[in-house]
């Protein structure tokens, strides 16, 4: 079939829900529960921008297979245009967000063509994996599924290796293999945007060496709705208010979930990996799916970067602080930040090379500055924002009380020298739940830990950043005495 549409999304869901608890209870229809009903319409909306005759080539591309108009997230990058290309349709479906959904399908939809451009590379584990993954990239991109994955351990006994706790199905792992597939038990976190359609499980990129640790390295994808699969969703963000009131909790929450799996017997021709270690560590980074990754997410960092600065702005011009010269010096501060951002995209864009497997990859330097920049710059937007904003976050009466019997007040005393009362509020109230709502807060620490502790991303950059050359340059230097005689 060719790019979904919304109502195609809103009927999958209906016919085929995940296995989703919340509260207690499991939800029938996700399309309808008042906790997931608004993701799911928003997700919906995703797919049918596609669909827009002015958005159609910036959005979709001809399958090389089908013949079919299908999701330029799965586009096979040639050129650097390609890449250019791509971003550009990322861009679309974060600023329908403000870059407020994080684990929208596009992010899954690069991994998944950066692993099934590298058959060989899971062919070193079982001749047959090659084709799986390559086969479940066509499949996905045919058939536009939403994916959502899971790639953390509980956080049970950090001190113990998984294989050492006192039941050994505690971490996600394969219990057998028969004749139709690998059995595996555990569980596994953080599953965001569970209301997906299918879950791809891809190697941990921490698993320590041994033996003992090989039933913990796997690569497989499942069916959210698959027998023995159930996703155990955290207290919903979306409590049921207006748009006008939570203007992004009421439309962008995701859900995060645990994922657990019960013996669930998952089928030959989806298991990518299984067994082998060092492969399973070398995954992401030797097919370049990390950095696709990456590339996606520093587009929609960049439209989540440009909302805050539009809000930043647009409340300095409703309050009439803008010649302040801290809120400058703050407005100016955010401009650098969004400018840095775009900066790091071109880089790796102008810079990308083919790897090992033939697939051209953004370059690794300025996606791995943008990974370790961003998390702390954002806790210092959300700082700003509230700054700026100051006791405007605060003092946000609901709809409600705006149209209620001493609405007249709220008319009279929340006015603002840029607009009305009910100007004011609407964008006080996107503020608020840009920053110190329960979504807003989601939003900060989800983006602290978006791509691993803080601490072991410095380390990691650390111990990959080639600085051999730099190093040989100034020993040159300072060993001779002779220049510039």
């Amino acid at each position: 079939m060719p790019a979904r549409t919304g109502d195609d999304v809103l009927t999958r869901l209906r016919e085929r829900p995940p296995n989703l608890w919340l509260d207690g209870e499991q939800v029938a229809d996700p399309t309808t529960h008042p906790a997931t009903a608004g993701m799911a319409k928003s997700l919906a909306a995703l797919y049918d921008l596609q669909h827009r005759p002015e958005l159609v080539d910036t959005m979709t591309y001809e399958s090389p297979t089908s013949g079919d108009r299908v999701g330029m997230s799965f586009v096979v990058p040639e050129t650097v245009e390609d890449l250019q290309r791509r971003a550009e349709m990322h861009k679309v479906w974060a600023d329908a967000s403000l870059g407020f959904i994080g684990r929208s399908p596009d992010y899954i939809n690069v991994n998944l063509m950066a692993a099934g451009m590298a058959p060989t590379y899971f062919e070193q584990c079982d001749p047959r994996f090659g084709k799986h993954v390559t086969d479940y990239y066509v499949h996905v991109r045919e058939h536009d599924l939403a994916l959502t994955h899971a790639l953390t351990n509980p956080q049970v006994d950090r001190s113990k290796r998984d294989s050492e706790l006192a039941d050994p199905y505690i971490a996600l792992g394969v219990v057998a293999e028969t004749a139709e597939g690998i059995v595996v038990r555990g569980a596994r976190m953080l599953a965001t945007l569970p209301i997906s359609d299918e879950i791809l499980i891809f190697p941990s990129t921490v698993l320590q060496r041994g033996d003992d640790m090989k039933p913990y390295a796997m690569a497989f994808a499942v069916p959210n709705d698959i027998e023995g699969l159930s996703f155990q969703g955290r207290e919903p963000l979306d409590t049921g208010r207006s748009h006008a009131d939570h203007p992004l909790g009421s439309r962008f929450d995701e859900m995060d979930a645990m994922v657990y799996f019960d013996d669930v017997l998952v089928p030959w021709e989806r298991v990518f990996l299984v067994g082998d270690v060092e492969l399973a560590n070398q995954a992401y980074a030797r097919t370049g799916a990390v950095l696709h990754m990456a590339h996606q997410v520093v587009t929609l960092k960049i439209a989540k970067t440009e909302a805050f600065l539009g809000t930043m702005q647009a409340a300095v011009d409703m309050i009439g602080t803008g010649g302040y010269q801290h809120v400058q010096e703050m407005i100016a501060e955010t401009i650098i930040a969004l400018e840095t951002m775009k900066a790091f995209k071109v880089a790796s864009e102008v810079g990308a090379t083919r790897n090992e497997y033939g697939l051209l990859t953004p370059l690794r330097g300025p996606l791995d500055a943008a990974r370790n920049y961003y998390p702390k710059m954002y806790q210092r937007l959300v700082e700003i924002l509230r700054l700026v904003t100051s006791s405007g976050l605060i003092m946000i009466p609901t709809a409600a009380d705006r149209t209620g019997p001493i609405g007249d007040k709220i008319e009279k005393f929340l006015g603002a020298a840029g607009g009305s009362a009910e100007e004011r509020v609407r964008l006080m109230r996107l503020a608020w739940d840009m920053t110190i709502s329960a979504f807003g807060g989601r939003q900060a620490h989800y983006e602290n830990f978006f791509f691993g502790d803080p601490v072991r991303m410095r380390m990691a950059l650390y111990n990959v950043y080639d600085r051999v050359e730099l190093v040989d340059r100034v020993k040159r230097f300072v060993a001779d005495d002779t220049w510039p005689d």
